[in-house]
């Protein structure tokens, strides 16, 4: 166990073999940037409409962070949680603290109280950064009704104006800057940062990554998907505080030395320009965000040569999906599964379309093995359906403050148990096949949500769709279509729609029974629909108000 209270579950000899091997840099994270800062320090790190910084900024600014929490209190193994907008800030606060041998743990903007005070108070936060509202909430009045109920809190952060009780972000970026030579030695294989699993908990989980894992894992994995010799310029898309985004800070600086687009909040407009005034090379979301740009006109009318390849996670990605966004972006589709808990496997630029349309590419043990088990935990043989379990260079070191956990998704041996099920096909790829729990039951007979998704979205007029079951007294669920339309099209009827799915050979016992239009579809914090705020609102609404001839 570390000063961090926190234990690392994969076998010790396992992640010695991976920083004998080279996998792991077995450097901190701040002392892998501090090289790329001194070596390019004019370099173009993150680039906002907002503002954008260099290299040489950015390691001043987080020099200068790092003295104020050093005099505030905070030491190796403190964590720090933030809830910010897209940023360079977040990085400086990233790197910061990782410099001190401090654990950040960012949460996406959108959690509730509940969230935030669930997930605050699990690792234990020493400190907390908030801007003073999003989206109409004081976050500050949020924190200090929570403030009771968390003992270890003891510096309050406000991205904004001063007020009582509070330092701002401000004025702890303007400290004179830390020297080098009194930073604590940091192990690199001691925690450095927190990872949000919404998963299917009633509480969202913490996953732990140090300091070797993130980048020589989740690092390595960009590295992969970048084409020889080219710099990797990265747009997020997706909040740089949810897993998906953990890589910006800890892959693309401080591996890679490329650098990041972001955006406050997510835009489809502002997004297109961004795409044209920075030039990225690579644009990192979940398919819902690219499905809403390649809608867009406006995407063909922007310069979009400098893209290589798109990089998608989040959910299952449909054939209709994949075609749509490589004939509009003009570039490559990377299908990524990856997940906080440890999972990651994907395809990669040279693979022909048939590979991405089929399948999620071949797992890469340099990133994450993958080992597909039954209901025993016994391995299945190549081209059965199982459970996905992993366990990598990329693997987490356990569940925060969350033994339960570890013990129902952790076997000795380190392998993360994902719920998902898949097989590996005749050529070695990995072929989803849907969650263990994703599932309708209609009448007995079990219905895959992503199956009638896929055929839906070949549907020409739909950007998005969800199915999400509708309780119901005789058969116990049904199915309920959820989709949004290309701007002007005409609202089809559930039978036309049907009718369209009869033809893409859809069984009759599959077909939804009900179908609720919407102009977007609600998004969980991370980006991903929420299919709970779907089925809450369709349930809510009763049959009557969804059923649509």
């Amino acid at each position: 166990m570390n000063n961090a209270g926190i234990i690392d579950l994969v076998p010790a000899e396992e992640r010695k073999r991976w920083a004998q091997d080279g996998t792991y840099p077995n450097q901190p994270v701040f002392t892998l940037f501090a090289a790329k800062a001194r070596v390019h320090p004019d370099k173009e790190a993150v680039l906002s409409p907002q503002g954008s910084v260099s290299y040489g900024q950015l390691f001043d600014a987080a020099l200068r962070l790092a003295r104020s929490l050093r005099d505030s209190g905070i030491v190796t193994g403190d964590v720090v949680a933030y809830q910010l907008a897209n940023h360079w800030l977040c990085c400086a606060i990233d790197l910061a603290v990782a410099a001190l041998g401090a654990v950040v743990a960012p949460f996406p903007p959108g959690r509730g109280k509940l969230d935030i005070q669930s997930l605050v108070r699990r690792c234990d936060a020493r400190a907390v950064i908030v801007p003073e509202e999003y989206a109409g909430i004081d976050l500050c009045e949020v924190i200090e009704s929570l403030r009771p109920t968390l003992l270890s809190m003891r510096l309050l952060i406000v991205q904004g104006k001063p007020r009582d009780g509070w330092v701002t972000l401000d004025a702890l970026m303007n400290a004179e800057p830390l020297d080098g030579d009194s930073l604590p030695e940091v192990c690199p294989d001691s925690p450095v940062r927190l990872l949000v699993s919404s998963g299917t908990e009633s509480e969202p989980k913490l996953v732990a990554y140090s300091h070797n894992a993130l980048v020589g894992g989740r690092g390595r994995f960009l590295q992969r998907v970048t084409p020889a010799g080219e710099t990797f310029r990265g747009m997020y898309l997706i909040p740089l505080g949810s897993s998906f985004g953990s890589t910006a800070t800890f892959g693309v600086l401080c591996w890679l030395g490329g650098s990041l687009v972001v955006l406050p909040k997510f835009d489809v407009a502002e997004a297109i320009r961004a795409i044209a005034a920075f030039r990225p090379s690579f644009i990192l979301g979940v398919p819902t965000m690219l499905q809403r740009i390649a809608a867009e006109p406006a995407l063909a009318h922007i310069d979009k040569s400098s893209l290589r390849g798109l990089i998608v996670g989040g959910s299952v990605i449909d054939e209709a999906t994949v075609r749509k966004c490589c004939e509009a972006f003009g570039c490559g589709f990377i299908s990524l599964y990856g997940s906080a808990d440890g999972v990651n496997c994907h395809n990669t630029l040279d693979d022909p379309i048939e590979v991405v349309l089929n399948s999620v590419g071949k797992p890469n043990p340099a990133v994450c093995a993958i080992r597909l088990v039954n209901e025993d935990g016994r391995e299945v043989p190549q081209g059965e359906i199982g459970e996905i379990t992993a366990r990598g260079p990329l693997s987490p070191m356990q569940y925060v403050n969350a033994p339960e956990l570890d013990a129902l998704y952790r076997d000795p041996q380190g392998w993360v148990k994902t719920g998902d099920l898949g097989f590996i096909d005749s050529n070695g790829h990995l072929v989803l096949a849907g969650r263990k729990k994703d599932i309708i039951i209609r009448g007995g007979a079990n219905i895959s949500p992503v199956q009638i998704e896929g055929l839906v979205m070949a549907h020409p007029d739909v950007v998005t769709v969800a199915c999400v079951p509708v309780p119901d007294a005789d058969l116990g669920q049904r199915v309920c279509l959820c989709v949004t339309l290309r701007e002007g099209a005409r609202k089809f009827s559930l039978k036309e729609i049907t009718d369209f799915l009869r033809a893409k050979g859809l069984e009759v016992n599959k077909l939804p029974e009900y179908l609720r239009f919407y102009r977007h579809l609600p998004l969980t914090p991370a980006g991903k629909i929420d299919k709970k705020a779907l089925g809450s609102e369709v349930e809510a609404a009763g049959a009557d108000a969804v059923a649509l001839a």
